[in-house]
């Protein structure tokens, strides 16, 4: 599944740049019929070798085909991503496809910070936190480079377009693990 995944997503982009690619979607929709079920997915393209992220989207909820929603979230990864320019296809060899898809998300009934930090596990747990119509999510690999609870959820915070100290406020957590697909 994973060669699949990763090649469906390139050739995605492929598509979006107006270049030829030869992925064979009927063929996998065949072999993999768990594509045609509805799943949601983040695709993140980083950059080779340094490893920086050049481009992020995804769904949080599945609403459409898996298949569709690795494709949609492809190409707006590489072209729609608001805090890049559009991928350039001199850049397409430079970068690294990972398409991660998310399970369901649990909400987390928590008191305060601490009591939330003994709820979380780093590098299993993704999560998403939502406040008066503001949300943002950070991948359970996001924990790679912000390691420590308190960077974390202060940088989440940040993203969310919140104070970094919103957990003061109290907002809604959920929780949610990801299969995640590298390209080799």
């Amino acid at each position: 599944m994973h060669d699949i995944l990763i090649a469906l997503a390139k050739a995605a982009i492929l598509v979006a740049l107006n270049q030829a690619e030869n992925f064979d979607l009927p063929k996998a929709l065949q072999e993999y019929p768990e594509l045609q079920e509805d799943g949601a997915v983040f695709v993140t393209l980083t950059t080779k070798p340094d490893n920086q992220l050049r481009g992020c989207i995804g769904s949080l909820e599945a609403h459409r085909p898996l298949y569709k929603d690795i494709i949609a979230n492809a190409q707006a990864a590489a072209l729609h991503d608001p805090r890049f320019p559009p991928l350039s296809l001199e850049e397409l060899d430079h970068i690294k496809i990972e398409v991660s898809i998310l399970s369901k998300a649990k909400a987390v009934n928590y008191n305060d910070a601490n009591d939330l930090k003994k709820k979380l596990v780093p590098l299993r747990d993704g999560v998403v936190l939502r406040y008066h119509g503001k949300h943002a999510t950070y991948l359970p690999q996001v924990w790679e480079q912000l390691p420590d609870f308190e960077t974390f959820f202060i940088s989440l915070c940040q993203k969310a377009g919140l104070p970094g100290n919103c957990l003061e406020m109290h907002p809604e957590i959920s929780i949610y693990q990801v299969r995640e697909y590298k390209e080799k």
